[in-house]
């Protein structure tokens, strides 16, 4: 999407529709005011009502709500019924009068997020269907306010994108979306940038540096395995690590899941879609912060040649495991994708993953899970969560959980035989994995998919890329 921000009048914003957000007990702007329509605006949140002044012809009226509850998240959502509205009545651009607001910067920055994520289509399959289109999405977003919103508006303009091209990730179907799609993105990313390598194993190159993990969930497919690296130089300082799961379909192996809505496990990939995707925006908008980024990507498929439960493996960093659960998976690739991470130098290392269905029971769909051994690290990361609404609560580790993922007759168990707080279990199974560097995972199975928030709807969000890139830029501005 085309963003500016513009310093004019409502009448000279030249956009086939304008918003203007109202607060309660707040009036109208002057030239707004007796425009036809006007005495019916609420200033309820997530109200709207179309006015019709002489100049522009047609005004959304949106309505914020309490003016003390104004905040990025509230213009989040409110620019998302903004431009559902504006798609309804055909409109293919839009300027947002940008509230008076302590923090106009982030209220600016929320309106470019909403207004561009509530624009994502996913129809590359649909033919054209007069009666099945959706209305038209923004295509390009004036902001009307100072010039000193510029950047921060950009910023959000380019996380927001890179969000929208995850979501599209995440909704491509697991035939097209497969290990080797996944790792001809990361090389269009890393051929787009002079600061980005990359570094792609195939499964004999995995198998022979002895990634158990990865090898053990991809003998079930005929699929290629990829351990797709991406490292980022920006000068001296400290190296970030993030490792995102690339499970392209998750059938659980021999231990399969149900039929109902296993369509919906191409979504399992949705962590190294954030990953990919975080990376390039932090790559365009040249955050001076030194990364590697490791995505292990597999299918997990049940088949002659698949794991069985029971066996025993050896992951990347010598441990060895009972593979009790072959649907179990995600710990078992993110393991050696930590381990590598530690191992080519990065400092502090940070996970995100579809995980386990049980954070969904725990959290719902508002907070994915944050579990972490480094107090610092996990407070910036909901630092960062509060600040772009992907939110993040965290749970606790404690040596009684480490107890549970012992195994009978190896290091570890990818299974614990009790269902105790499985989430955490998850968590503490992965820190195994991390050589005691400062580290967090976030668990986004409930955050990544059917959310119902307006400016996400159902379907893929692309939860984590906004979170990671504001997260690098709060740590290379330290």
């Amino acid at each position: 999407m085309k963003v500016d921000v513009r310093e004019t009048g409502v009448g000279d914003a030249a956009a086939e529709i304008v918003a203007v957000g109202l607060c309660e007990g707040d009036e109208l702007p002057s030239e707004l005011a007796d425009a036809r329509g006007a005495a019916d605006v609420k200033a309820a949140f997530k109200k709207v009502t179309l006015i019709h002044p002489e100049d522009p012809e047609r005004v959304l009226v949106v309505g914020l709500g309490a003016r003390a509850d104004l905040d990025a998240e509230r213009a989040r959502v409110a620019s998302a019924v903004a431009a559902r509205e504006a798609g309804k009545l055909g409109a293919r651009s839009m300027a947002w009068l940008v509230p008076e607001a302590e923090d106009r910067e982030a209220i600016a920055a929320g309106l470019t997020v909403g207004s561009i994520l509530a624009g994502f289509r996913f129809d590359r399959f649909r033919k054209p269907d007069a009666e099945d289109e959706q209305p038209p999405s923004i295509e390009s977003l004036v902001l009307i306010g100072p010039a000193d919103l510029a950047q921060e508006v950009e910023f959000a303009r380019v996380s927001a994108e890179a969000q929208n091209r995850a979501r599209e990730l995440q909704e491509l179907p697991a035939n097209i979306a497969t290990p080797s799609f996944l790792a001809q993105r990361a090389t269009e990313i890393a051929d787009g940038s002079e600061s980005l390598s990359i570094e792609v194993l195939g499964r004999e190159e995995i198998s022979e540096k002895g990634m158990g993990g990865l090898e053990a969930v991809s003998q079930g497919t005929v699929e290629e395995p990829k351990l797709i690296v991406l490292r980022r130089t920006a000068g001296e300082g400290p190296t970030l690590g993030i490792v995102g799961k690339g499970v392209t379909f998750d059938t659980g192996g021999i231990s399969l899941k149900p039929s109902a809505s296993m369509q919906e496990m191409k979504m399992d990939m949705s962590g190294a879609a954030a990953v990919l995707e975080a990376v390039a925006a932090i790559d365009e908008l040249e955050i001076p912060l030194n990364l590697i980024a490791v995505v292990p990507t597999t299918e997990n498929m049940p088949s002659g040649t698949a794991t069985r439960p029971g066996d025993v493996i050896t992951q990347y960093n010598g441990k060895t495991v009972e593979v009790n659960n072959t649907d179990a998976e995600g710990r078992l690739i993110l393991a050696d994708a930590l381990a590598y991470c530690a191992e080519l130098g990065a400092d502090r290392l940070i996970d995100i993953a579809t995980l386990t269905g049980a954070v969904i029971i725990a959290l719902g769909s508002t907070y994915a899970a944050l579990i972490s051994n480094d107090d610092t690290l996990s407070g910036e990361i909901e630092q960062a969560a509060g600040e772009t609404g992907e939110l993040a609560w965290r749970l606790p580790l404690h040596p009684e959980f480490k107890e549970l993922t012992k195994g009978t007759i190896a290091d570890l168990t990818n299974a614990a035989a009790k269902r105790k707080a499985g989430t955490i279990y998850a968590g503490s199974f992965l820190e195994e994995f991390v050589d005691g560097r400062p580290w967090a995972h976030l668990d986004v199975a409930g955050t990544s998919w059917d959310v119902g928030r307006e400016y996400v709807g159902k379907g893929p969000t692309g939860f984590g890329v906004r979170l990671l890139v504001e997260l690098a830029r709060n740590t290379a501005s330290g």
